[in-house]
């Protein structure tokens, strides 16, 4: 069912394994008034849990441009030495790193252990996105500023994100920071927005990474990622509420 929705959307299956002997993972949302959510999970062992470093399309790895990656495969074994061997296939093979943390502390032991096995592979990644909440809780201050941001830093940076919601988002490069503010829309359902903030990015840079060196090019390609950020808020679900280009640039021209 899932490989069927991502191939509607264009998405190449090429590298999908399945397990016969375990189903995906199950996310329960529930969504308060504001739109905010609170996740619930069923794995038990979930299939991507038992991913094997031996069972990874390296050839599909190794033409990547972008490796883009979260924490959660990080918990358990087999499935985190297969996540790490993939990070070390792409960097090799000259991908970008993308990471971004996506906390889901429910799924970790400990919020200990999550902090660990969270930093362990931070200075690996080219670019880290964080939202105000995960900044606060890998830091264990609850300054939302430049700062405290910066003691996330490190030199094999490109690009380190901070997403602040409604409030829009920071950047910080090697060479020049700053922020955007967000797009202000009736958010109904969050779930999502990080992830087209993401993309968004990502499908703006993949093809040309002389924007992160570039703060005025670089503060266009992350107004359009707030506004795909916005619109995904304004509908519920979280694949069916991600926005096309000209969703996004329809309400960057309103603004």
């Amino acid at each position: 069912m899932l490989a069927g929705i991502l191939k509607q959307y264009g998405v190449t299956g090429e590298g999908i394994l399945f397990d016969q002997g375990a189903r995906t993972a199950l996310a329960f949302v529930t969504l308060r008034a504001d739109g905010e959510r609170e996740f619930m999970f069923y794995r038990n062992p979930s299939a991507d849990m038992l991913l094997r470093p031996d069972e990874l399309n390296f050839e599909l790895i190794k033409s990547a441009k972008v490796f883009h990656y979260g924490s959660i495969s990080l918990i358990v074994e087999p499935c985190r030495s297969a996540h790490l061997k993939a990070m070390e296939v792409a960097k090799d093979a000259g991908a970008l790193l993308s990471y971004d943390p996506n906390l889901r502390l429910p799924l970790w032991p400990s919020a200990e252990e999550a902090r660990k096995q969270i930093l362990s592979i931070w200075e690996k990644a080219d670019v880290i996105k964080v939202s105000d909440v995960e900044l606060e809780f890998l830091t264990g201050s609850p300054k939302i500023d430049d700062e405290n941001a910066l003691t996330l830093w490190n030199d094999n940076l490109k690009l380190l994100l901070v997403t602040l919601g409604e409030h829009g988002c920071r950047y910080y490069t090697k060479h020049f920071r700053g922020s955007v503010e967000a797009f202000h829309v009736k958010a109904v359902d969050t779930t999502g927005a990080g992830d087209s903030f993401v993309g968004a990015l990502l499908a703006k840079i993949v093809d040309d990474q002389s924007i992160l060196e570039d703060e005025q090019r670089l503060r266009g390609v992350l107004k359009f990622a707030n506004a795909c950020g916005a619109i995904t808020t304004t509908k519920k679900g979280a694949i069916p509420a991600l926005p096309s280009e000209s969703e996004a640039f329809t309400l960057i021209k309103g603004a």
